[in-house]
């Protein structure tokens, strides 16, 4: 994986993250509680404290490569303190079952030849009452001038890393693979995105 390419594309959605924070934050409808962010195109944590939603938080990446990226960045806001940030892997291995009220994975189902996402491991590691915010796009509030600004290099950063184009169909046919269809809503506006809950 080109990790500059990765590091250049978080950095680049910077603008993007305040929006889609405030999207996760009315469907999460809390302000406590254990918030995990997995994968390598974190960084919504950062918003998300800055605006109070949840009391603890972990960011668990892989590949484990994009870590020290992240920890710089949270050291530069003054955060390194507020949010663990460690490695795990598709599994969630490291992360306990019955632990996160809300987990967020974007950019979830684009990149196979980095990973993929295992939606078993994301629903074992939420909390009964827990919910998981997964997939990818710019989200709902997002400015059209915002988009359209970053929208280019975004594109060919996103090629430079694999992305492939998948649609609402294949995403159901993830969720059956998973027998989580009674669990997870999917939501096309802003994006693909899943939101999962567990009762």
């Amino acid at each position: 994986m080109d990790i500059q390419a990765l590091v250049e594309l978080n950095s680049l959605w910077e603008p993007v993250k305040p929006y889609l924070a405030r999207q996760i934050s009315d469907l999460y409808g809390r302000k406590d509680g254990s918030i995990v962010e997995i994968g390598p195109f974190s960084g919504l944590l950062f918003d998300l404290v800055r605006i109070n939603v949840g009391t603890s938080f972990l960011m668990a990446l892989f590949p484990e490569t994009v870590v020290g990226s992240l920890r710089k960045e949270a050291k530069r806001l003054g955060l390194q303190d507020k949010i663990a940030i460690r490695a795990t892997d598709e599994k969630l291995s490291g992360i306990p079952g019955d632990s996160a009220d809300l987990v967020i994975f974007r950019g979830a189902f684009f990149f196979p030849s980095i990973f993929k996402p295992d939606l078993t491991a994301i629903y074992r590691a939420l909390k009964a009452g827990g919910v998981a915010f997964v997939g990818g796009g710019f989200g709902l509030h997002t400015p059209l001038d915002i988009i359209e600004r970053i929208g280019k290099r975004s594109s060919d950063l996103n090629r430079e890393l694999g992305r492939v184009r998948i649609g609402k169909e294949d995403l159901q046919a993830i969720v059956r693979s998973a027998h989580l269809e009674e669990n997870v809503e999917i939501i096309e506006e802003g994006g693909l995105w899943i939101v999962m809950r567990k009762p």
